[in-house]
């Protein structure tokens, strides 16, 4: 395990299959390789995909399903809303997104295959969809305990106030570092910063610098209708490491304070923690127990920004050319806590529309 600001684990990237084998006259198009996410289409392949056209190996969805059951499943898909569809299992956000911006452009849906259309749509996530419309019980308990919480964070919030959410601002606290993410519910980067302090962990813990310190830090955190502050992970029992966790509690303390004051006047959390394993294993970036560096993952999704029609997360073009400077080899701020809170805000906004 690995102390951020302390020590670092990084994996070896693995080369891309398609890269690997040489494979011709490739260009971007609307199929991605899932692991460098460069196209794999074929000039000469070049064609609209028409619903008419099946995939290989696979029947027409239509003819899976009685008249009743197709004009059930279509009636849901063409007139329901964007937070109605997200309630849905497998539409998470921006599978909901895609489906409204179809309708709107394109008309309603006049046959389930039409699905093909819709960008992150294959085949079989059309027919579980279809299945979690015609049999939204078909697991009562599992899909009760998903709507009054979600397990990574704490205290526990009703589901319909987080899908309600307009924006959350996720924060990372690390030894020198508190870094933040505002994002919205389209994963859209509004604001993404740090603040630096040189104050902490010299000398005896005043609790008057905390203050000061977190209070600078939180002047200029943006407003939101909730705060996801990481929960350290550091085991209380490793007391080498015990100046480190008496550091972070107390920034995280401080920071639930700070951020929550609003909480005596209406009884509502808005200041939520999230496990920072939890995040590790969504993103794949654990190694035993330990999770390691983010950095390329959060390079790569600023790439997808601006070279994907759909990317997963959205960064403001007047602000990416700063982002990806951060991120540069050679860089001595590497922004390993603003990685992080980037990926909490994405790592959160997808566990709370994934029902699967």
């Amino acid at each position: 395990m690995w102390v951020r600001g302390l020590s670092r684990l990084m994996i070896p990237g693995r080369q891309c299959v398609s890269k690997r084998l040489g494979l011709p006259n490739m260009v971007r198009h609307q199929r991605f390789c899932t692991c460098c996410k460069e196209g794999l289409s074929a000039a000469t392949d070049l064609h609209h995909l028409d619903c008419s056209q099946l995939e290989p190996g696979t029947e027409d969805i239509d003819e899976r399903y009685t008249p009743q059951q197709r004009a059930t499943a279509l009636q849901v898909l063409n007139t329901a809303s964007r937070e109605e569809l997200a309630g849905i299992k497998l539409l998470r956000g921006r599978k909901s997104a895609n489906i409204v911006e179809y309708r709107d452009a394109r008309g309603p849906f006049t046959h389930l295959q039409c699905l093909l259309e819709v960008p992150l749509f294959k085949h079989k996530t059309i027919m579980k969809v279809c299945q979690s419309i015609l049999n939204p019980s078909g697991e009562p308990g599992r899909r009760d305990k998903k709507l009054h919480g979600l397990k990574f964070i704490k205290p526990d919030v009703e589901r319909r106030r987080l899908l309600a959410a307009k924006s959350i601002v996720s924060i990372v606290f690390g030894i020198r570092k508190t870094a933040w993410a505002h994002v919205d519910r389209n994963l859209t980067v509004l604001d993404w910063n740090q603040e630096t302090s040189h104050r902490y962990m010299k000398g005896a813990y005043l609790p008057s610098i905390y203050l000061e310190e977190i209070s600078a830090a939180v002047s200029r955190i943006p407003k939101a209708d909730f705060f996801l502050l990481e929960k350290p992970s550091i085991s209380t029992q490793n007391t080498n490491l015990f100046p480190v966790t008496l550091h972070l509690r107390t920034i995280e303390a401080m920071l639930h304070g700070l951020l929550g004051g609003g909480f005596l006047q209406d009884g509502q959390h808005r200041v939520l923690s999230v496990v920072r394993t939890a995040v590790g294993k969504h993103f794949e970036l654990m190694v035993g127990e330990s999770r390691t560096s983010g950095r390329e993952l959060v390079q790569q999704l600023m790439l997808d920004s601006v070279t994907q029609e759909h990317p997963r997360v959205l960064f403001p073009r007047d602000t990416l050319t700063r982002y990806r400077r951060l991120f540069q080899k050679g860089n001595a701020d590497r922004g390993e806590e603003m990685c992080d809170a980037l990926l909490q805000a994405v790592a959160f906004y997808e566990f709370l529309f994934d029902n699967s």
